[in-house]
């Protein structure tokens, strides 16, 4: 067991300027060998944005088009890049734009809400699916309703049928590798917490509770082997949410029939923390009455905090905190 989270000490996140792609939902941002940040949106588009340390000479490319909704995002060493479409399952987009489907179905269930991925030492990828009940635009009757279907799954080396490593994940969203390779952090959108799953070792293929979190997790981004582990709020902890979790499953899918008929607009409350392989905070940073909302993806380049979002337009960029101090939050567990 590691460390149970809330806040304590924190510090100000706040947008130095933003760069329009043309497009909504840069839900995912990573970084590619050179350091350009690559995202994708609303439309189908992967892209690429160069230079984004001044608005004025950032430039957006577009790699390839998915024909569906890219989510999470996952450089490969060839060149090549991973893409987690709600739509289409698992994507891999070649150097040249092309796009090829590597699993769009478990079982003979289509994949629905394919959301991160990552690559092991042995080429088989690890990747989650948020919910199999509920599509994407629907996505909050799932948080709502908190039906525990999200799922972790691994596709061998060469391609197959992908196997189930997880099960009743509350909405699994990001994931990262441990910066030794054994083991996987798995975001919980629905729990606020971060969950790991053991590769190796004498307690291979088991899972533990890693972190909780001062809000909801979306996607996370490893700052290289020996750094923490980024991830992004896209919203802050609800308690009425909370309180709504226990009640019985009949009144929680009343609630969540009356969640994906309302309206949705976020709030201007943002967040970001960075954890290092004990599950300690070594960053918090947050902002309210933020312009930019919904941040669901954070990752660092060039001295510089990009930030992107499942609601906007755009991506923002903050700058970097420098290295810190570990932190443990009051109430961690031992």
């Amino acid at each position: 067991m590691t460390t149970a989270m809330t806040p304590a000490t924190t510090t100000a996140l706040v947008p130095l300027h933003c760069v329009g792609l043309g497009g909504r939902g840069p839900e995912d941002v990573v970084t590619d060998a050179r350091g350009h940040v690559l995202t994708g949106t609303a439309d189908g588009r992967i892209l690429r944005i160069r230079h984004l340390a001044d608005p004025h000479t950032a430039r957006v490319e577009t790699l390839a088009d998915t024909g569906g909704r890219p989510l999470g995002l996952e450089p490969l060493a060839d060149g090549g890049l991973l893409v987690c479409d709600a739509e289409r399952g698992l994507l891999r987009v070649e150097p040249d734009g092309a796009v090829r489907v590597l699993a769009d179905s478990v079982a003979g269930e289509r994949l629905r809400v394919c959301s991160n991925a990552v690559v092991l030492d042995d080429g088989s990828v690890c990747f989650t699916v948020s919910s199999r009940r509920y599509p994407l635009e629907q996505w909050i009757g799932d948080i709502v309703e908190h039906t525990g279907t999200g799922r972790l799954l691994r596709l061998p080396p060469g391609g197959g049928d992908p196997e189930v490593l997880l099960d009743g994940l509350q909405f699994a969203n990001g994931l990262a590798l441990g910066g030794d390779g054994s083991f996987l952090v798995v975001a919980e959108t629905g729990a606020c917490r971060l969950t790991r799953y053991h590769l190796t070792g004498p307690r291979a293929g088991q899972a533990e509770h890693f972190a909780d979190l001062p809000g909801m997790p979306d996607n996370m981004w490893r700052e290289g082997p020996d750094g923490p582990v980024w991830v992004a709020l896209a919203g802050p902890r609800v308690p009425p949410l909370d309180l709504l979790h226990r009640t019985p499953p009949g009144v929680r899918r009343a609630a969540a029939r009356a969640a994906v008929r309302a309206p949705f607009r976020p709030g201007g409350t943002i967040g970001v923390v960075a954890v290092d392989d004990q599950g300690r905070t070594v960053h918090h940073l947050s902002g309210r009455r933020s312009r930019f909302r919904m941040v669901t993806s954070v990752c660092v380049t060039g001295g510089l905090l990009v930030l992107g979002s499942f609601w906007e337009p755009g991506v923002a960029v903050c700058a970097a905190p420098a290295r810190g101090v570990t932190r443990r939050y009051p109430g961690a567990r031992p």
